[in-house]
């Protein structure tokens, strides 16, 4: 019983049933207050009919002709309800068979005397006649106070009946709930046990609580993501830092041992600072990934004119990569928008530009391309370098992922992945593809309500 009150499925089913139970007894009180006042008044229209027609013979005919029509209306008491008596201003009967004290004038509850049952109660009307007489017309209140038995008895048995299908009701109701949260309860504990691939089940109804164990599952995949790429941070960063370190160290142990030669002090410790600014901008992609990913800069999204941004950034760097030998093309379609950060597109373009031109050789052309479609934009930077092979491509966008053609080359492998992230901020996606010849990086994302 404890177990049953503890458990929020099956309060919430006994509620239930209780307020159903406690609408029947407010349905059956109704019922009965109606039905009792509608016999009631109809029993009084009839007593206020037969009385008028009494009455009316009183009138016409006078007390010779009333005592005999309440003579002929008893004598057929087989098929007639009501009771009749005339007092005269003595209070005594002088007509009829009704046994009862002679009542008040107007409409009253009595008690007559049944032959053979004895005391009964009546519903009874004394009209004042002329000449000090008293006319009552009377019936019993036995079959309305049966017909009232009878509702009460009817709605008894339904709300016992009630009371009992809502019991049985809750208990079924409860279980199921129970089953359908312990689901969830032992998805959640198998998880905090360390079984990280454990999912809610999904039934096919397509019910509330299968909504819910989607949404907790996409949550859980995407904590298992983040998890996974914490590992791969870690592990990454614990390995690429390795090296740089201990070149540092060497460095600085280098200027110890400079022995007196300024010169060579001198120039251990401008490598040794140039090694440490290399690990901080190490740590600051590091930093710029992990604000993207968390989502909090898409609160400051505006709209952006994608077009004019593209093109001024093509003329900005167009210098720099013909200085280096290679050429640099601008396809941008006009009017494009962009509900986002102009600073992190930009940064994600220029990321895709320097890898470009960091892993092609001299003569590659490099294409800066942007098209819209009406759901979605296609921002891409491709080249006709020698490409990346097609088992490599899924690789290239995770953290410090460095291909071995690209290992002589700076970099720490984090110019891509910043470029995922920035497109899945905007809620868009990263497509690398053979541009035969050549890579094609391209950034898919929806386009802005103009």
């Amino acid at each position: 019983m404890r177990k049953l009150a503890a458990s929020a499925a099956y309060r919430i089913a006994f509620t239930y049933s209780l307020a159903l139970a406690l609408a029947i007894v407010a349905l059956g009180c109704a019922v009965y207050v109606a039905a009792d006042a509608s016999f009631r008044s109809q029993q009084d229209s009839a007593i206020a009919d037969e009385s008028a027609g009494l009455v009316r013979d009183f009138t016409d005919e006078g007390l010779g002709e009333l005592r005999t029509e309440i003579a002929a209306r008893e004598a057929g008491s087989a098929t007639n309800a009501f009771g009749y008596a005339l007092f005269d201003a003595r209070g005594r009967r002088v007509a009829g068979a009704l046994d009862t004290p002679r009542p008040p004038a107007g409409w009253h509850d009595i008690v007559f005397i049944d032959p053979v049952e004895g005391p009964d109660p009546a519903r009874a009307y004394a009209h004042d006649l002329p000449g000090g007489l008293r006319l009552v017309v009377a019936t019993d209140s036995a079959p309305v106070e049966r017909m009232d038995a009878t509702i009460l008895w009817l709605f008894s048995g339904a709300f016992v009946l009630v009371l009992l299908l809502g019991l049985a009701g809750a208990l079924l109701l409860g279980s199921y709930l129970r089953r359908r949260l312990a689901r969830i309860s032992g998805t959640a504990q198998a998880i905090v046990s360390g079984d990280l691939e454990r999912r809610v089940p999904v039934g096919a109804r397509g019910d509330e609580f299968d909504e819910l164990a989607l949404v907790l599952n996409a949550m859980l995949d995407r904590i298992a993501h983040l998890l996974e790429n914490l590992r791969q941070v870690s592990g990454d960063v614990a390995h690429d830092l390795r090296t740089p370190l201990a070149r540092l160290r060497n460095q600085l142990a280098e200027a110890l041992d400079g022995k007196g030669d300024a010169a060579a002090v001198r120039a251990a410790l401008e490598r040794a600072i140039g090694q440490s600014d290399e690990l901080l901008s190490l740590f600051a992609a590091i930093l710029r990934i992990s604000e993207v990913e968390g989502g909090a800069l898409a609160r400051t999204f505006a709209r952006i004119e994608l077009s004019e941004l593209i093109g001024d950034l093509c003329d900005s760097y167009a210098p720099a990569v013909s200085d280096s030998g290679r050429s640099l093309k601008c396809e941008v379609d006009p009017g494009i928008r962009l509900h986002g950060d102009r600073e992190l597109i930009a940064q994600a373009v220029i990321n895709l530009l320097d890898n470009a031109q960091r892993h092609t050789p001299p003569g590659t052309e490099i294409t800066v391309a942007a098209d819209a479609g009406p759901e979605w934009i296609r921002l891409s930077v491709a080249d006709n370098g020698p490409g990346v092979a097609a088992e490599d491509r899924p690789r290239i966008v995770r953290r410090f992922t460095r291909l071995d053609s690209s290992r002589t080359t700076p970099g720490h492998g984090l110019g891509l992945n910043l470029v995922a992230a920035i497109a899945a901020v905007h809620g868009g996606d990263v497509l690398i593809d053979d541009n035969r010849p050549g890579l094609r990086v391209t950034m898919v994302l929806p386009r802005a309500v103009s």
